[in-house]
């Protein structure tokens, strides 16, 4: 299983943003310099994230801003924002066991709770982590370059 790459370039997205805030307009294409993704991909997590409620984007090369502060932000709320997680069960079970196998007839019973179980973990450790977080890191290494 892996996560995919929208969940990272969102993070880097949320970096670039609070960084260059103040020197530049940040916009898809100053974005696609930074994280060297198709300015296409970038609009489309923008325009996620704005759906979301956690960047407002100005129309035009208007640039965009991160709508709430950064300690209200975590890294569950990009994932819920940015990931497509379908009925948001992370675990994508195949749909037609065969019902006439023993293991079949009872791979739910047998896996649902332990993935749900999984599943609570990762997002418990996703909530515990902000955007404040990122950005303190982000100075941190900035300054040592």
């Amino acid at each position: 299983m892996q996560i995919s790459s929208r969940f990272t370039l969102a993070v880097h997205i949320f970096a670039c943003i609070d960084t260059f805030k103040d020197s530049y307009k940040v916009t898809s294409d100053f974005l696609a310099g930074s994280t060297n993704v198709n300015p296409v991909i970038i609009r489309k997590i923008l325009g996620q994230l704005k759906a979301a409620g956690l960047v407002t984007v100005a129309r035009g090369s208007g640039g965009a801003t991160i709508a709430k502060p950064l300690q209200e932000i975590t890294f569950l709320d990009i994932y819920h924002a940015v990931e497509c997680v379908g009925n948001g069960e992370l675990f994508h079970f195949h749909e037609n066991p065969n019902s006439a196998c023993p293991v079949g007839r009872n791979i739910h019973v047998i896996l649902d709770d332990k993935l749900l179980r999984v599943q609570q973990a990762m997002e418990k450790e996703l909530a515990s982590i902000t955007l404040e977080d990122v950005m303190h890191d982000t100075k941190k290494y900035i300054k040592g370059d």
